[in-house]
């Protein structure tokens, strides 16, 4: 009997399997048992053309192929090589242990990739599970961002057999650079991409909501932005994605790995994403499942270090809006299937728009507003406070002007955003200001005296939540930051303060 390795993908967990293969007298024929998906038990018909157009010779016995343990579904097209291989090198002593094997194979016997080869190797090497593995040729640059992992590739199932027998050298390739411009800080490296196709400079005027969006993507804080329709609310929230901060390796390969969960083309580069749902999208769209026993990543999750866009906020349906206050809390969204439960991470700056009122022009000086005052306090009721309070900047934007010079650039904002996450990172933080914990908060968001003192008067005055005040003392950190000071002073935590929503 043969076995080698190989895995599949449970949510976001890879699983090993063994690919066992044994020979049997009997009426030839083959079959394989374990749980396999359709793309696994079509193999059948794919590795024996392969094989065959190698010059193969099936004997005349009756081949199984076990996937184990057979009491896991598995799913995927890159069991074909190692089944092919399980076949071919039967009889062969060649010891294989400690070797992944993944590719699908063209009828020819050429080697494929496929999409899933990524995160499926990525979640093996954060286990701990792998340290070599054989993959198609095409693979390699891709996954040589995966460090800590030889890889062999293969360009044919010809080529596999003979590189396991030791009759050919194996491919090698050097890791592939990463695009963009490296940031040191404190014995780690970060990735970010001088790429400003969509700059602040286009945006007139909103000086106080630029200036919250500075805010926002230097510490990774959740904004909230109000006014009439065309002031730039939509402008500002497509160019912060490219103000935010640096990557590390790991973020941007999770960052991929998401993207391939969710069937959309993968980046491979410091460029964080960006997800803007309608507000007519589905709860399961959102947050991911499907009707399934394998839940679907949603929209949160593929924003996952990146920017969450809901513009048209109080027309999201009131269970998606409810809903979300889990991800934006916790940074975690949690998905439950009879066969199945996940968790994927979510931690995204979350961005929302929204009108005044339901005509938008409450803040208009130039159109009168339609609605009454039941309208538009049923339409500001469809965001519940609990949310509200999970949502550290408010701004209110002014309607624009022809007058309006452009100021701040992209360019400018981004290299403020660099040095103030600079020194989050040098004070030891592991996450920017915005997703401290409780912990994190008190460790590193220390008040002058004078800076309490205003903060307590806050807290009597205006009723301030345990929450707001940690909400407060974050921004005010991020302030200090974007300042270059060490401490939290009290002009940093009363500008703070000024983007707090009021009822």
């Amino acid at each position: 009997m043969k076995r080698l390795r190989s895995a599949t993908l449970e949510g976001l967990d890879a699983h090993p399997v063994d690919v066992e293969t044994t020979f049997t007298k009997g009426l030839p024929g083959f079959q394989i048992v374990g749980l396999g998906s359709a793309a696994i038990q079509e193999s059948k018909e794919r590795v024996k053309a392969a094989l065959l157009s190698g010059g193969f010779a099936f004997p005349p016995l009756r081949i199984t192929v076990s996937l184990s343990p057979s009491d896991l579904q598995k799913n995927g097209s890159h069991f074909d090589l190692p089944i092919a291989l399980s076949i071919a090198l039967q009889n062969d002593e060649t010891n294989l242990d400690g070797l992944f094997f993944f590719g699908e194979l063209g009828l020819d016997g050429t080697l494929k990739e496929t999409q899933a080869i990524f995160p499926l190797l990525l979640s093996l090497k954060n286990r701990g599970l792998v340290e070599k593995a054989m993959v198609p040729a095409a693979s390699l640059e891709r996954l040589s961002l995966i460090p800590g992992i030889e890889y062999i590739g293969v360009e044919t199932l010809e080529e596999a057999i003979k590189v396991c027998k030791k009759e050919a050298e194996p491919r090698r390739v050097a890791p592939a650079p990463i695009p963009g411009q490296r940031l040191s800080v404190g014995g780690a490296d970060y990735w970010y991409l001088a790429d400003y196709p969509e700059d602040f400079a286009e945006v007139r005027g909103q000086e106080v909501a630029k200036r919250a969006a500075l805010i926002a993507a230097a510490g990774m804080h959740n904004l909230l932005m109000e006014g009439s329709p065309g002031c730039g609310k939509s402008m500002i929230a497509k160019r912060l994605r490219h103000i935010l901060p640096p990557m590390r390796l790991d973020e941007i390969l999770q960052a991929t790995q998401y993207a391939i969960l969710g069937d959309e083309e993968p980046a491979f580069r410091p460029l964080r994403p960006y997800r803007s749902p309608h507000h007519s999208a589905s709860k399961p769209s959102i947050f991911g499942g499907g009707s399934g026993n394998t839940p679907k990543i949603g929209e949160v999750a593929l924003a996952h270090l990146g920017i969450l866009f809901f513009d048209e906020f109080p027309h999201f349906q009131k269970s998606v809006l409810e809903a979300l206050r889990e991800p934006l809390q916790d940074h975690r969204v949690h998905i439950s299937r009879v066969g199945a439960k996940v968790a994927y991470e979510t931690r995204f700056l979350f961005v929302a728009a929204q009108n005044p009122c339901p005509c938008g022009n409450l803040l208009s000086t130039t159109h009168p507003c339609r609605c009454t005052e039941l309208e538009i306090k049923r339409y500001k009721n469809r965001i519940s406070d609990p949310l509200l309070d999970r949502i550290e900047l408010y701004v209110q934007m002014q309607e624009p002007s022809p007058d309006d010079a452009p100021t701040l650039t992209s360019a400018q904002m981004h290299e403020a955003v660099i040095a103030a996450f600079a020194r989050q990172m040098e004070r030891g933080q592991s996450q920017p200001n915005g997703k401290l914990d409780e912990k994190g908060i008190d460790t590193y968001c220390a008040l002058s005296d004078e800076a309490d003192a205003v903060l307590r008067k806050a807290v009597v005055n205006f009723g301030l939540s345990h929450r707001a005040v940690a909400n407060a003392k974050k921004v005010a950190r991020t302030v200090a930051d974007l300042a270059g000071s060490e401490r939290i002073e009290k002009a940093h935590l009363l500008e703070a303060l000024s983007f707090r929503r009021r009822s």
